[in-house]
């Protein structure tokens, strides 16, 4: 990956002091970047390496275009969302021809439910499914989704089957090296009815299944509606982190343009002992140098 600019050097250098003028809130001077000496790849060289999720970001291009727009960003990574119906020769071909890696997919969505034990044999043969997936992606971690109410089952209930289906798939994970990574959601603002919100759970979860391919997909944009205090969360239940994805909030837009104040919580994470890549799961309100400047500045 290339070195990033002086300019970007010097974002670097404010992001750690906090939101500099230069990366100021939508609609400011940062976004007039006509005749001003700004990075072409803000995001090439930081702390935190950050993941473009491609379902996302540069939703008016064609799928394989995304991943161009997103080397050409300086993102290091992409994510993308479920794997089938994706051209995955192509991906792969791709991403190892411009030098990015694929951070993680989703190997298991919202339904069927993993929390119903009808569903877990399927479970098991999509984990194992996903598993070659992921050594075709050249892919470390995946995705994995609790699933919505089930009728008739208490919250407790439903997370006892989530437990006994990740036991279940966790030595086939373990026999690929695939980390599959669950994914608490957040159930005030965009998956109301979803069993699995907020990290405590999801930690205990995690510390019953008792594998080190089975740990969470902590995505601070939900933990912040779910819980808040992030920094402490993450200090709590770090030994079961195993990914981090981000979105600001309110808005679910790039970092700066809402309450969390990133630099923060993504130093806790890195002195804690997380230095693999954060996934920006976000909808940014532009797709410019300016936007990924915010995302730069997210950085600590």
């Amino acid at each position: 990956m290339l070195l990033a600019s002086t300019a970007t050097s010097t974002l670097f250098a404010t992001a750690s002091r906090g939101r500099s003028q230069a990366v100021a809130s939508p609609g400011s001077d940062a976004r007039q970047d006509k005749n001003q000496d700004t990075p072409k790849r803000p995001l090439a060289a930081l702390k935190t390496r950050f993941a473009c999720n491609v379902e996302m970001w540069y939703r008016k291009l064609p799928f394989l275009d995304r991943i161009k727009a997103a080397h050409e960003a300086g993102f290091p990574a992409i994510e993308l969302w479920p794997w089938r119906n994706k051209p995955l020769d192509a991906i792969a071909d791709l991403t190892g021809e411009l030098g990015i890696e694929v951070a993680q997919f989703t190997a298991w969505g919202f339904v069927p439910g993993m929390n119903d034990p009808k569903n877990h044999d399927r479970f098991v043969e999509e984990i194992e499914a996903s598993c070659e997936t992921a050594k075709k992606l050249r892919c470390r971690k995946m995705t994995i989704v609790a699933g919505n109410d089930q009728k008739g089952m208490t919250q407790q209930e439903m997370h006892e089957h989530v437990i006994t289906a990740c036991k279940r798939a966790a030595p086939i994970c373990e026999k690929h090296e695939v980390m599959m990574i669950l994914e608490p959601m957040n159930i005030r603002v965009d998956h109301k009815g979803h069993c699995l919100y907020g990290s405590v759970d999801a930690v205990r979860i995690c510390r019953e299944v008792a594998s080190p391919m089975c740990k969470i997909n902590w995505d601070l944009y939900h933990m912040q509606i779910s819980e808040g205090d992030l920094c402490g969360r993450l200090k709590d239940g770090f030994d079961q982190l195993g990914y981090l994805q981000l979105a600001d909030h309110p808005g679910r837009r790039e970092p700066g343009t809402g309450e969390i104040y990133y630099p923060r919580v993504l130093r806790q994470a890195y002195e804690l002992g997380y230095h693999d890549f954060v996934g920006c799961e976000c909808n940014p309100s532009e797709e410019t140098i300016a936007v990924q400047r915010l995302v730069a500045a997210a950085t600590f």
